[in-house]
């Protein structure tokens, strides 16, 4: 396998090549190949980015057949065919049924372009500058996106730039198992001598992907919101890496009922892993003025035709929501009884996660590491998050067949039994 040249050129930002040091050649679903021909099952998915799986044939059907069209490929924001098509289909197959009214800003291409976006918009709207976050949250690396991001060793790529404009707050559980958090924010908002600036907006993930499959509360979710509510304060949900069906829902916040004031999605926002971002926002919030916050590859024709054949599969009853929900029964299951099975050998371990966005939280970065290098000498892909790396973390496609779902399960389970033998 000649992997010299990619050693020699590329920078050393890289991550993923250096946990899985094989040249991919070939994707199907949930199994990607090497060149040397052995295939891997995929439970990383492009770090959220394929939860309808690699070349997913109903979405690559699309794709080929727009491109065979000469259908605009690049076009700004102007308006086309298949722009009018996306945004149709979002509002009859997602938007409408689940109630909601929202205005979509196509900001860039990634995530972080959606989060600034969505943070200097509620700056706009409401006339004040701060953010609210919470501890291991995630939100990206631009600026903007990285002063509402917890983790030390992204904050620390600045070259010393202080990053601002922004105040932590605990997540649900970060204070042990019978705190609520949000009694500190809401005796912070209600004194005027906690040095917390009103602010803005507050911004969450309903569960944390890589602050370590941290899942907020049902009723923590709505109580946030009601202090939302009662502040003035707008509520942005980031579901770039939780939502289109990761938890078992397109939205993640569907499970609480609740109706955010903004929300970003971008990762399977596409379906077909094309870089694809929108910010959806209420209809008055809306007050940007043209051309305020703009980019190049805002307009991307190929993503728009995917999305939207994605939405059409997918979502037109809760036929594959209930079949996502299903799974995540069976990934919960097999790491309950991993990590009870860990727990027997002396090493404190859990099981956390929602639908099929799941994690085992084995206590130490270093034994995780271990695990999941086990698992791809197996033919297994599947990665660690948290704050020191310490969850092992399934992300594999919601369209995974059943087989290799249970294979992808046995590889785990008896790497951790040889890593820990």
């Amino acid at each position: 396998m000649q992997t010299q040249t990619l050693e020699r050129l590329e920078s050393n930002v890289r991550t993923y090549s250096r946990s899985f040091p094989v040249v991919f050649t070939q994707a199907r679903n949930a199994r990607l190949t090497d060149e040397d021909g052995r295939e891997y099952i995929d439970f990383l998915a492009g770090a959220g980015t394929l939860n309808y799986g690699h070349n997913n044939p109903h979405l690559k059907q699309a794709l080929l057949d727009y491109l065979d069209s000469d259908g605009i490929v690049h076009g700004l924001d102007f308006w086309t065919a298949a722009k009018r098509d996306y945004l149709e289909t979002l509002e009859e197959v997602i938007l409408k049924p689940r109630g909601l009214e929202y205005k979509v800003h196509l900001p860039g291409p990634t995530g972080t372009n959606a989060v600034e976006a969505a943070i200097r918009l509620a700056r706009v709207a409401q006339g004040r500058h701060n953010i609210v976050t919470f501890t291991n949250g995630f939100h990206g690396v631009t600026m903007g996106a990285l002063a509402t991001t917890g983790n030390r060793k992204f904050r620390e790529a600045t070259g010393g730039i202080p990053l601002q404009g922004s105040a932590f707050m605990p997540y649900d559980g970060y204070l042990g198992e019978h705190a609520d958090s949000l009694d500190y924010f809401e005796k912070l908002l209600g004194d005027n001598s906690s040095g917390l600036d009103l602010p803005a907006a507050v911004i969450v993930e309903t569960v944390q992907g890589e602050g370590g499959i941290n899942v907020a509360g049902l009723d923590w979710l709505k109580r946030l919101e009601r202090i939302c509510r009662d502040n003035g304060i707008l509520l942005i949900v980031d579901d770039i890496q939780a939502g289109c069906g990761r938890t078992g829902k397109f939205f993640s916040f569907e499970h609480a009922g609740i109706k955010p004031d903004i929300v970003t999605n971008s990762k399977s926002l596409s379906g077909f892993g094309l870089p694809f971002a929108h910010v959806l926002m209420r209809p008055d919030l809306d007050k940007w003025k043209p051309g305020q916050y703009n980019g190049t590859f805002r307009g991307f024709n190929l993503a728009f035709a995917t999305a939207a054949a994605a939405m059409r599969q997918y979502w037109r009853d809760d036929t594959f929501e209930r079949d996502v929900q299903r799974k995540g029964r069976v990934v919960e299951d097999r790491f309950q009884k991993i990590a009870a099975w860990i727990g027997e050998q002396g090493v404190t371990a859990s099981e956390r996660g929602r639908g099929l966005m799941r994690g085992i939280d084995v206590g130490s970065g270093e034994l995780a590491d271990k695990i999941t290098a086990k698992a791809f000498e197996k033919g297994l892909v599947i990665e660690t998050s948290g704050q020191a790396g310490e969850v092992v973390k399934c992300l594999c496609p919601l369209t995974i067949p059943d087989e290799d779902l249970l294979k992808g399960l046995e590889i785990l389970e008896a790497s951790v039994k040889e890593v820990m033998a």
